[in-house]
């Protein structure tokens, strides 16, 4: 039986190195496994917001002079302090957020290795010398460029912190974060650490309350020169044109819709096995989860067969049970789903399996749904279009190749795709015509600390990780020297 009590963790916001209470009350934060309150979370506003912006800026000097073997030897020293406490940062992010503990723990193991990666990359961020006429001197320099604000989502409560703090405190820039509402314990804890490992006041910041003011002050002030922002699209264009009025950098990773291909002559046992991995990690609340799966004519009653057949092997529960895969997020998310199967079916979809909340015993007050698999998906149909964020596995059959790119890239996302092939050909011409910021072909793993993230279209701008996601916290500055 799960644990019900929360380890300690602050319920204050973090501010140029003090834990401060916030002027607007205080927030619950929920257990989607149980629906009981694990915490009452400090909430700021603009004011709030305002200070922290002061205190980035007042300590950017000092830290972007600071010699970054130093700045990565404090880097370091908060992976260490994370690798010590990671059952109870996994703890923590579970009863918050709903995931399995195991993959809670995997969440912070990048935490450490994305620390790790971006402390050494901050030492290699080199200039250029430009060959110039006789007499004179022509270089490029990078620099970091300036106080970054950070606004992260609920889905991924730890790592996506860290891919935004620690490229940017790499290249010597200072930090507000303002972390999902719905998830703020860890962040919480995450400060903890990094205010234990010695961080200069200021440096890293983290504001809580309501989005709208937050948000307003991190893209609308002249003092931030770069906002980063995971979340929905609608959201991410709101911000964008709010950071316009400065002219700020801004990075953007938002929403998804990822086509996962089948053709028939993949290794069928291995694309199965890849899908249910896929799509049910966090419950398939993931910008990256397989959304709409396409399957060769010739092979798709074996593999619908095949995925109903391990389908039935997904375990749902509360996180702390290891279970496959735990409750959504809250009780809209829950509803999403449900109406976009409700949807399906009255349009002629058929269910194959699950398809209903789970009420009874255990799941009776969480947010639990049914592993599901619906097939006969058309285009008219609300989940062909709209991202899910749920345990459904949509089946929509193919007959041509270019006919089933035409149709991955009929969306206005491009995040992440996927397909399974065996022949040298198509994946030439399949991952070269897919509109999509990644490609994984025969995989799944799309996620790597040295490997640039993001997307195009609607699902955003700018990479995340790997030297692609440094250079995000950089701007380029010519120096000529006359002799």
């Amino acid at each position: 039986m799960a644990r019900t009590d929360l380890p300690n963790v602050e319920t204050r916001l973090y501010i140029n190195g003090q834990w401060l209470d916030g002027s607007e009350g205080t927030k619950a934060v929920i257990d989607p496994a149980t629906g009981k309150t694990l915490a009452k979370i400090q909430q700021g506003g603009k004011a709030e917001a305002l200070k922290a912006v002061e205190a980035a800026n007042a300590a950017f000097p000092k830290w972007t002079a600071t010699p970054p073997d130093k700045r990565a030897a404090l880097m370091n020293k908060v992976a260490d302090l994370i690798d010590e406490e990671k059952d109870r940062l996994a703890t923590i992010m579970t009863m918050e957020q709903g995931k399995p503990l195991k993959q809670a723990l995997a969440e912070i193991q990048t935490n450490v290795e994305n620390l790790r990666w971006n402390a050494a990359e901050g030492q290699r961020i080199y200039g250029d010398i430009i060959p110039a006429p006789p007499g004179y001197q022509w270089l490029a320099e990078k620099q970091a460029i300036g106080v970054v604000g950070a606004i992260t989502p609920w889905n991924f409560p730890s790592n996506m912190i860290v891919r935004k703090i620690a490229p940017a405190i790499a290249a010597g820039c200072t930090v507000i974060l303002k972390p999902s509402s719905e998830t703020p314990l860890s962040a919480l804890a995450l400060m903890e650490l990094f205010d234990k490992a010695g961080f200069p006041a200021g440096v890293v910041n983290v504001v809580l309350g309501k989005s709208k003011p937050i948000g307003e002050v991190l893209s609308t002030s002249d003092d931030v020169q770069k906002l980063t922002f995971t979340g929905s699209t609608e959201v991410g264009k709101l911000l964008n044109e709010q950071a316009a009025t400065t002219l700020k950098k801004v990075s953007m990773e938002l929403g998804g819709h990822a086509p996962f291909i089948i053709f028939p002559d993949a290794d069928l046992e291995q694309a199965v096995e890849s899908l249910i991995a896929a799509k049910f990690r966090n419950n398939g609340q993931v910008c990256t989860s397989p959304n709409r799966i396409f399957i060769h004519e010739e092979v798709k009653e074996k593999v619908s067969n095949m995925i109903v057949e391990q389908i039935k092997e997904v375990t749902v529960g509360n996180g702390l049970d290891d279970p496959t895969t735990g409750p959504l997020i809250n009780k809209s998310g829950l509803e999403k789903v449900a109406e976009q199967i409700q949807d399906a079916t009255d349009k002629g979809a058929k269910i194959l399996f699950g398809g209903k909340q789970l009420t009874e015993g255990d799941y009776a007050d969480g947010f639990f749904f049914e592993p599901t698999v619906i097939d006969g998906i058309t285009t008219d149909m609300d989940i062909y279009y709209e991202e899910t964020f749920g345990p459904v596995i949509p089946l929509i059959s193919f007959t041509d190749e270019e006919e089933v790119i035409k149709a991955a890239n009929d969306t206005p996302f491009g995040l992440a795709s996927y397909f399974f092939s065996d022949n040298i050909h198509t994946i030439n011409n399949v991952s070269k015509k897919l509109a999509y910021g990644m490609v994984g072909v025969n995989d799944v793993a799309i996620s790597h600390s040295a490997t640039p993230f993001g997307g195009v279209k609607h699902s955003g701008f700018g990479r995340e990780n790997g030297a692609y996601g440094v250079e995000e916290y950089i701007t380029v500055k010519f120096v000529t020297i006359k002799a």
